[in-house]
Order: C-alpha cells, then sequence, then structure tokens
C-alpha cells in the first residue's frame, strides 16, 4: 500500500507544472516530461481505484494533518466511490490533453503545459478535500490556471471570455465560504463528516442551501448562471475546452453531492422544485438553443449545458421520489444516473471538442456554415465525428444512454411531466447533433485544402480510445454502478434518517 497516495495524486502535478515554469529549452523534453508526469498520475489513480474497497461506504486513504489548529483547520482528505470515480476520469482527461498537446504548435509551451499539470493536481485536491476550507482553496485555486489558459492562450476574444469566466464563478465562491464560516460556527469544525451531523433549523437550511447551492449552480453551470461557458469554450484553446466540458463541470456536480444535499437535505427537500424546473429547462430550452448555433463549439457548449442538467434533474428527483416510493432502490438509481451521466459526458465531450479543434487547426474556421464535405479530405476524423455526435444524443449502446434511462426512469416514478420533459432530450439532442453532422462531415465541399491531413497516429489513438471507453460504459455499465452502489446506499439512508 502506497502511504499518502491522496497527497502524491495532488502534489506530483502541481510541483512537477511549477518546475516545468522554469524550463523552456527543448520542446522534445518538455512534451515527454508532460506526458510522463500524467501518465504518472494516471497510473497513481488507477492504484487508488484497484485499493479501494467498494463493500464499505466510510471515506478511505485518509490522510489527517493539523494545519491551523487554533481555527479547526486541517489538511483532511479521503475519497468514496464518488470521489475515486472523478479522480480516474480528471487523469484520464489530463492525460489526453498532454498527449493532445504534444502534436500541436503553442507559444510559452512550458507554461501552456505547467498550467494543466498545474489544474490536474488542484482537481484531485477538490475532490479528495474533506475539510471545507481545505476543498475552497483548492476550489478557488482551480480559477488560476483556467483562467490563464482562456487568457492567455484563447481566441481573439479571450480577455472578455476569462473575466467573466473568473468573476461569476468567483462571487459564487463568496457565497461557498460564508456558508462554510456560518456552520463552523455552529459545530465550531470544518470537518466535512461533521457537517453531516449537524441538526440546523428548516430557515436555517434553506438559506444555506440556497447560498452553497447558486456556488455549486454557476460551475456547473446551471439555467440562469449558464452565460459564461458558451463564451469560455469559443475562446479557449481545444486542451482548455476538453478540460472545461469534461472536468470543470463535474467539480460544481461534485459540490452539490459532497456539501449541499448531505448536509442541508431539508432545505434542498423545500426548495427542490425549483432546481427541477431549471434543470427542466437547461434540458429543453438550451437544447433548443444549441439548434441555432452556427459556431461548432459554441453549440457542444450549449449541449454540455443540456446534458449537465439530467444531472442536477437526477440529484433534486431524489426529494420527489421520498413521497412517492418507499423503496431506497428507486433512490439510488436516480443518484446512479446523476453519477453516470458526469462520467459519460467526461469522455463524449471531450472527444467532441479534440474533434473539433482539430478541425479548426485545419481548416482554420469554427463556423457550421463555412464547412461542408469534410468526409472527403479527412475521413478518419468524420468518422469518429460521427460517432461521438451519435453518442452526444444518447445512442443506445453508449454511455450517455445509460446515464440518461436512468434518470428518466426515476423522473417517471417522481412524477409523469418531468419524465416527458426529460425525455424530449432524446429528440432535441438529436436534431443538433445530426444537424451538425449533415453540415459539416456531409454535404458539398465548401473548403477544398489538397494538402488538409488526416488524423494524424496520436489522435488516432486518443479517439480511438475515447470510442472504446464510451462503448464499454455502455454495454457493461454495471460495474460502475456496482462501484458507487454501497456509497450511494449509504448516502441515501442517511438523507431519509435527516428528513
Amino acid at each position: 500500500m502506497i502511504e499518502n497516495i491522496l497527497s502524491l495524486l495532488i502534489w506530483i502535478p502541481i510541483i512537477s507544472g511549477l518546475f516545468l515554469l522554469f524550463y523552456n529549452k527543448k520542446i522534445y523534453i518538455i512534451n515527454a516530461y508532460n506526458i510522463f508526469i500524467n501518465f504518472i498520475v494516471f497510473l497513481l489513480s488507477v492504484y487508488l481505484l484497484l485499493g479501494f474497497n467498494q463493500s464499505k461506504s466510510n471515506f478511505q486513504f485518509i490522510e489527517n494533518i493539523e494545519w491551523i489548529p487554533s481555527l479547526n483547520i486541517y489538511y483532511f482528505l479521503g475519497v468514496d466511490a464518488i470521489s475515486v470515480l472523478l479522480i480516474l476520469l480528471n487523469t484520464i482527461i489530463f492525460l489526453i490533453v498532454s498527449l493532445y498537446n504534444s502534436t500541436i504548435t503553442v507559444k510559452k509551451r512550458n507554461q501552456y503545459y505547467a498550467s494543466f499539470l498545474i489544474a490536474n493536481g488542484i482537481t484531485i485536491g477538490v475532490f479528495s478535500a474533506l475539510d471545507a476550507i481545505l476543498f475552497y482553496i483548492f476550489f478557488e485555486a482551480l480559477l488560476i490556471p483556467m483562467f490563464l489558459i482562456i487568457g492567455i492562450w484563447g481566441g481573439s476574444n479571450r480577455i472578455y471570455a476569462s473575466l467573466k469566466f473568473f468573476i461569476y464563478t468567483f462571487l459564487g465562491s463568496i457565497l461557498l465560504l460564508v456558508s462554510f464560516l456560518y456552520i463552523n460556527s455552529s459545530i465550531s469544525s470544518f470537518n466535512v463528516i461533521s457537517f453531516y451531523n449537524t441538526n440546523f433549523s428548516l430557515l436555517e437550511q434553506e438559506w444555506l442551501f440556497i447560498a452553497m447551492a447558486i456556488a455549486f449552480a454557476i460551475k456547473i453551470p446551471m439555467f440562469p448562471f449558464h452565460t459564461w461557458l458558451p463564451d469560455a469554450h469559443v475562446e479557449a484553446p481545444t486542451s482548455g475546452s476538453v478540460v472545461l466540458a469534461a472536468i470543470l463541470l463535474k467539480v460544481g456536480a461534485y459540490g452539490l453531492i459532497r456539501y449541499v444535499i448531505p448536509v442541508v437535505p431539508m432545505g434542498a427537500q423545500s426548495l427542490d422544485i425549483f432546481f427541477i424546473i431549471l434543470s427542466l429547462i437547461a434540458i429543453v430550452y438550451v437544447g433548443l438553443v444549441a439548434i441555432t448555433q452556427n459556431d461548432m463549439k459554441k453549440l457542444i457548449a450549449y449541449s454540455s449545458i443540456s446534458h449537465m442538467g439530467f444531472v442536477t434533474l437526477g440529484f433534486f428527483i431524489i426529494f420527489q421520489l421520498f413521497d412517492n416510493t418507499s423503496n431506497n432502490n428507486d433512490l439510488v438509481i436516480s443518484f446512479s444516473g446523476s453519477m453516470y451521466q458526469i462520467i459519460s459526458h467526461g469522455f463524449v465531450s471531450a472527444a467532441l471538442f479534440i474533434c473539433v479543434g482539430s478541425i479548426y487547426d485545419r481548416y482554420k474556421t469554427k463556423k457550421i456554415s463555412d464547412l461542408g464535405g469534410i468526409l472527403n479530405q479527412m475521413p478518419i476524423y468524420s468518422w469518429f465525428f460521427v460517432f461521438f455526435a451519435l453518442a452526444n444524443c444518447g445512442l443506445p449502446g453508449t454511455s450517455s444512454f445509460v446515464g440518461e434511462l436512468l434518470i428518466i426512469m426515476s423522473s417517471f416514478k417522481a412524477n409523469y411531466i418531468y419524465a416527458f420533459l426529460a425525455s424530449t432530450t432524446l429528440i432535441v439532442s438529436a436534431v443538433y447533433s445530426l444537424w451538425l453532422v449533415k453540415r459539416v462531415v456531409y454535404g458539398e465541399i465548401k473548403v477544398n485544402l489538397e494538402e488538409c491531413v488526416d488524423a494524424n497516429f496520436i489522435e488516432k489513438i486518443l479517439l480511438f480510445t475515447m470510442a472504446i471507453i464510451v462503448l464499454i460504459l455502455g454495454f457493461y455499465p454495471d460495474y460502475i454502478i456496482s462501484f458507487m452502489n454501497v456509497t450511494l446506499e449509504n448516502m441515501t439512508n442517511n438523507l431519509l434518517l435527516k428528513i
């Protein structure tokens, strides 16, 4: 057993990234170093997965060290099944990004790679912190590398997009910090496990729920806090968009299931209808907005908002299920659907943004109206693009179908109207996904570049790997579901006791 494996997962990429800031000489050394560090972190996350005892619901791999004892702040780390899966998703995505980055030309390469390495470690800190202030520090620190990635290496309107991203998320974080301080004033602890044992009044829980939920809703982002995401995606470099969609949005969802729903369940139950409505608006309305887009990255960004609406719907539909069922398994299914959607969307959205980024690198345009018939010049890329577009609209046999099916099943048991509105995504997402494919991949050739090259070896490997993962998760979902089952059962049992 590797001791302090969580600290290694956090600090190896952060320290390696800081070191890389001061080395800017031979490109092949920078590339090899970046890939090597991300690969080591990935192997450690696999070790974490294999060493995790999924039959236990308690936090494992605990590290608890006094940091600022006078303020009751500890360097407290630990993981449950939810954290382990998100850490593994995180390390896979950053390894993919490191390999993809080795194929592109970028200015200040060492600083660019360093930003992603540091973001990798910080995100793992978010997923493993069990002290609220430690979590908050990682949560806030994640803004810095992402702000720099968009602001330095983004498009022509990158300053506006990066500032909008920073302001939105920073303002939400203030509400989160105030909530943590209020809870600490009542229990004299920032320990997350202690948070779960609090007994606030309904009014207190409602206010705490509003403050914390808004902070995480901005990060997801939920409607109407979503407007920063399309701008950030359009201006971000390809790898930045991959991390935004596959990882950063999941930080907000993780916050809801770790710090909001278990801590203030009565507040969540009291106000669940508002968040269910906002989730349904994201699924239906934002999906319709995606159809009207002429920028490929903006279309996929709106698609991400719509699909994350499924995640929040699954989280809050459980409170409607409390009154409609006595079967705890129904609650677990809803949670499982949301978590599965998180993991699935991470891979599908990452692959789509890589496809779009590669098309832009070759044709120098993201405008759908400027493209057409790329199948004739990039057949391999076109195949992958079509596959991931189909996965994005929930094609049976792909991972997206499993998460959406579980959430729609839960919605049906809670309210027929919720299920009907949620199921419209099967039509809406098919419309914008297939319409995108038709205009970009097929049809008349609008941009004819005789020297345009198809996917290179690394790009083929990356896209093929993600396609295999999406298919495995689609055909064999039971491993992920059973891996989370004990943790989610314990979570729902505790909710039933507190409500």
